[in-house]
C-alpha cells in the first residue's frame, strides 16, 4: 500500500514537472515567435510602402510627360526618342562614325580600336 502511495506521489510530481517544463518552454518560445512575426510584418509594411511610393512617383512622372506631350507632341516625342537612345547607347560598346564624311574626318586615327581587349565574343 505504501509503495502504491509513493508511486502516485511520484506520478503527480512527474506530471507537475512536465507541466512546468511545458510552461517554461511556452514562455520562452512564444515571445520569440511574436517578435519574429512582428519583424516580418514590419518588413512587409516597409516593402509595401516602398512599392506604393515608387508606383506613385512613376505615375506622377507619366502625368508630367503626358501634359508636356499634350502641349507639344512633336517636341516631346523627339525628346523621349533621344532619351531612349541615350539610355541604350550608354550601354553599347560600339563606335558609331558618321558616314557622310562631314564630321568624321580624322576620327579613325584617334580611335584606339586595337587596344580593346579581345574576349572571343563580339558585341553585335
Amino acid at each position: 500500500m505504501i509503495d502504491a502511495f509513493n508511486d502516485v506521489q511520484r506520478a503527480r510530481a512527474d506530471q507537475e514537472r512536465a507541466r512546468n517544463e511545458a510552461q517554461a518552454y511556452s514562455n520562452d518560445i512564444l515571445p520569440k515567435a511574436r517578435g519574429e512575426a512582428e519583424r516580418i510584418r514590419q518588413e512587409a509594411e516597409a516593402y509595401r510602402s516602398q512599392v506604393v511610393n515608387l508606383a506613385q512617383g512613376e505615375a506622377r512622372r507619366f502625368d508630367s510627360v503626358y501634359q508636356t506631350y499634350a502641349q507639344a507632341k512633336d517636341v516631346t516625342a523627339w525628346r523621349l526618342y533621344l532619351e531612349s537612345m541615350d539610355d541604350m547607347l550608354k550601354k553599347a560598346s560600339k563606335v558609331v562614325i558618321d558616314g557622310s564624311g562631314k564630321s568624321g574626318a580624322g576620327v579613325l586615327p584617334l580611335l584606339q580600336l586595337q587596344d580593346k581587349p579581345k574576349s572571343g565574343k563580339e558585341n553585335r
